[in-house]
């Protein structure tokens, strides 16, 4: 019997979890229907690659890989993305069910599996649905034009005749005259292709597409019974808790086992560097790991969590100047009134509920991780290459993620789980506790921005010069109507150039956006305020963009916005931001105590306009999710560290919103039938950071230049 379960879950229309073995699913896909199409550009970036099943590279010679019409009729998108609470396994298949004609509840879903879905780079930057999309409807669009082909031969029929309801052909006059999908495929294997592009189905035309449609997980998770990574349990299974170093730069000096190694059931693991202790039962793991008696070097870091914005800006690169024009000392002399302003951010970690988690199996030569993952196929790339293997022998299976913000990107957990399953001769699982999450984290980084703007006599900004540090260039060019400007980005969130950074970097949810719209919405509102005008007419007094001015506009009415120049008093804010594709404007209100310097968000409303919306709940519940997780790293997130050594390494220090901070919310998605679906995920949290750093200065006259805006620095900017 195998140690483990290799079965593919399939969850259907409705959320239940139907079981098919991978043989099964390969003998299933030889006997229905397999789409051969093209795939167009998609966003400018020159034709998709996507290697079939995840097994070696080029573009294969038809992408039916995407898409399975079984003799049954129904249908199974097969999807390299995974779901990680973004709600795709809901919206990706309302986009397959919309084009071909049949109930949602007739599609299933695989996503994340290496050895039956094909490849995919990974689940971020909001691309699921603007980029993925797109590949989906037209697979699906080419599978009905066949199947219509199909029943006009078996009806003898012309194609123009001929209908499709709800997954069954039928003759337009002559109703008796049908066919359903199932009984074309008759359970043979048809290849063919249209001749020409299929046409997709028009916005107008939408019937499951752009309709609210319950989420497929909703029930599973809020019952518990959802299976993620540390869920799952093959027979003979042990949990490894790995020897960890006390802080970033660390080196290991001296290691004694011998007293873990006489604890019964414990199985000491040395793989070169990675060493661990396993057991049936992960407390006893956790008591065997204590016993275990390691020396490290320290860390040659001098670093803290006060001294990194000096560091930053001196050893960042020279970076480069991704946009400019016009002549900024010529701007400067128009200039009326001149405005100088640091803003600096700190690093904020993703704080995941789940922790990275992995589980490891082998059996004849093939290993098989489940991970939580948002990269399954580069994880199965970094597996082989830790095990020495061929990417064949390598399997990686993604059940629910919970919660990954680009934290998920890096996959460490499920190497460590191979090598030591590899090591050990059974299955391992690896589960990180709150402490090792944060310690391998890849934090968002710590970020410096330096502004230098003017406005003339007209109120007109007239130069604008940006330097940014750390925070990279998603999101860094200003959309007003500057005529003299240049922004210099040196550092990005992706990598560590110099040695910036004491400890990793990464991805978080619209990485280096929300630090870059910070400091631009921030310096437009200290502009705003000199020149004695409203925040919003401000804005619009400086901006063309008609997409944004309608955008904004929209905000002012469904907020009810009543213009009044800063600081009122009132405790409003109001800030812009462009991501993933999206526009949006939000705004606040918050009420703030003098006496302890404490902020309470009292209101937030996000406009956005992101083109066609596909699933509209699905799309307000990302945005409520961007604002409450924007309280966050606006009031309260920060990562404090010394010498390389991490202070906060878990919630007792590191401090997430609380229900009780949560305002009232509110979501307005416009109508934009002729822009193609853009991203959801992402672009309400770009400006949270300015929304309430204006709200605090038009509520007690003070601008905190430092995120997040804790109390402490509340009641020091007030007394300075």
């Amino acid at each position: 019997m195998s140690p483990f379960n290799n079965d593919l879950e399939v969850p259907d229309g409705w959320g239940f979890v139907q079981t098919i073995d991978r043989r099964d699913f390969l003998k299933l896909t030889t006997t229905g229907l397999l789409v051969m199409f093209f795939v167009e550009p998609l966003m400018g970036r020159g034709s998709l690659e996507l290697p079939q099943g995840g097994r070696g590279g080029g573009t294969p010679a038809d992408l039916n890989a995407f898409l399975h019409i079984g003799a049954d009729g129904r249908v199974t998108c097969l999807v390299g993305k995974v779901e990680l609470g973004q709600g795709a396994m809901t919206s990706l298949p309302q986009l397959a069910a919309e084009e071909l004609d049949v109930p949602l509840s007739a599609v299933d879903i695989v996503m994340g599996d290496t050895d039956v879905c094909p490849f995919d780079s990974g689940t971020f930057g909001s691309l699921s649905i603007r980029q993925f999309g797109p590949v989906l409807r037209r697979a699906a669009a080419e599978a009905k034009g066949v199947l219509l082909e199909m029943a006009a031969e078996k009806l003898q029929v012309p194609v123009t005749d001929l209908a499709v309801e709800a997954g069954t052909v039928v003759h337009k006059t002559d109703r008796a005259k049908r066919v359903t999908y199932g009984q074309l495929t008759e359970g043979k294997r048809i290849e063919r292709r249209l001749e020409g592009r299929p046409a997709l189905e028009p916005v107008s035309a939408f019937t499951i597409a752009g309709k609210t449609a319950p989420r497929r997980d909703a029930l599973e998770k809020v019952t518990g019974k959802a299976k993620y990574a540390g869920d799952i349990v093959p027979t003979g299974a042990l949990h490894a808790r790995i020897v960890r170093p006390p802080a970033h730069g660390a080196v290991l000096a001296t290691l004694d086992t011998s007293a873990a190694e006489k604890v019964p059931g414990v199985r000491v693991v040395r793989d070169r560097d990675l060493v661990a202790v396993l057991h049936a039962h992960r407390d006893e793991a956790d008591k065997a790991l204590g016993l275990v008696k390691a020396t490290y070097t320290p860390s040659a870091s001098t670093l803290t969590d006060a001294t990194i914005f000096d560091h930053l800006v001196k050893t960042a690169p020279a970076g480069d100047t991704p946009f400019r024009g016009g002549d900024l000392a010529a701007g400067e002399k128009l200039a009326t009134s001149v405005f100088s302003e640091t803003y600096r951010k700190g690093y904020v970690a993703h704080a995941a509920m789940e922790t990275h988690s992995a589980v490891a199996a082998v059996e004849n030569g093939k290993v098989t991780v489940w991970a939580g993952t948002q990269t399954p196929f580069p994880l199965k790339s970094q597996v082989a290459a830790a095990l020495g293997l061929t990417a064949d022998k390598v399997r990686v299976i993604t059940p629910y993620v919970g919660g990954g913000f680009g934290g998920k990107s890096a996959s460490q957990q499920g190497v460590e789980a191979a090598r030591l399953a590899m090591a050990a001769g059974v299955p391992v699982r690896v589960v990180w506790s709150r402490e090792e999450e944060f310690y391998f984290d890849t934090f968002d980084p710590a970020a410096v921005h330096t502004i230098r703007s003017g406005i003339d006599a007209a109120k007109k900004i007239v130069f604008w010069d940006l330097v940014a540090v750390g925070s990279g260039s998603r999101g860094v060019e200003h959309i007003y109507d500057i005529p003299n400007h240049r922004t210099v980005v040196r550092g990005g969130w992706n990598g560590n150039p110099a040695g910036m950074h004491p400890f990793g970097i990464g991805p978080w949810r619209a990485p280096g956006a929300n630090a870059n719209a910070w400091a631009r919405e921030s310096q437009i509102d200290v502009m705003a305020a000199k020149a004695g005008m409203d925040p919003v007419e401000f804005r619009l007094h400086n901006l063309a963009d008609a997409r944004m001015r309608r955008v904004l506009e929209a905000a002012v009415k469904a907020f009810g916005w009543t213009p009044k120049p800063g600081p009122s008093g009132r405790g409003l804010g109001v800030a812009c931001g462009i991501d993933a594709g999206t526009y949006a404007v939000n705004m606040a209100q918050v009420h703030v105590n003098k006496a302890t310097g404490h902020i309470q968000v009292v209101r937030l409303l996000s406009v956005q306009d992101m083109g066609v919306v596909v699933n509209p709940e699905g799309a307000a519940q990302q945005t409520e999710g961007c604002l409450t997780m924007g309280l966050g790293y606006s009031l309260a997130e920060e990562v404090h560290f010394k010498n390389g050594e991490l202070i906060d390494s878990n919630f007792d220090t590191y401090q997430l919103p609380r229900f009780s901070w949560v305002p009232k919310i509110e979501t307005v998605l416009l109508e934009s039938p002729n822009l193609a679906a853009q991203g959801a995920g992402e672009p309400a949290i770009v400006p949270m950071g300015a929304v309430l750093a204006n709200a605090v200065f038009d509520a007690i006259g003070v601008r905190v230049h430092q995120l997040p805006m804790t109390p402490a620095r509340v009641l020091a900017a007030m007394k300075a």
